[in-house]
């Protein structure tokens, strides 16, 4: 029920603990339960992109200003909500941040996990996801630093 009323989830959990494996049964059984023509609408095919926050910079992660050329450059986590948002298909797209939660990176995740469903970029734009893309974000962590705790319920 968590991820069909939620924008987001987030599997916490050590090393080897199957993480992973829970996402990817999850996201194949939705994909067989629509293609053996299933009625809930629950049930669509998904794909998903897996990122690691934590190896990148946070320009990297979700853009940054060249300060030379004055000119905005889309990071990962920018492109790849952008490219699920402009993609018409009936295809469930989850972008998994797959590290462990920090104050850079998930700071900006407040308002895409929030009800406004919205990634605020550094250069004032604003990525809407449509209702379609909701369950659009999975976190996978190792753990959750004490000072996370009261972001993840």
């Amino acid at each position: 029920m968590t991820v069909s009323i939620n924008t987001g989830a987030t599997l916490v959990g050590p090393t080897g603990a199957g993480k992973s494996t829970c996402y990817r049964i999850l996201s194949r059984i939705m994909t067989s339960l629509h293609k053996a023509g299933s009625k809930n609408e629950q049930y669509q095919e998904v794909a998903f992109e897996i990122l690691n926050p934590k190896c990148i910079t946070m320009g990297e992660l979700y853009g940054e200003v060249n300060m030379v050329t004055q000119e905005w450059r889309d990071g990962l986590a920018s492109t790849i909500m952008r490219r699920a948002v402009n993609d018409e298909t009936p295809i469930r797209k989850w972008t998994v941040f797959d590290g462990p939660i920090d104050a850079l990176w998930i700071e900006n995740m407040n308002t895409v996990l929030d009800d406004n469903m919205t990634l605020c970029l550094a250069n004032g734009e604003r990525i809407k996801l449509k209702v379609l893309t909701r369950r659009q974000l999975q976190l996978r962590v190792d753990g959750v630093h004490a000072t996370f705790r009261h972001r993840v319920s």
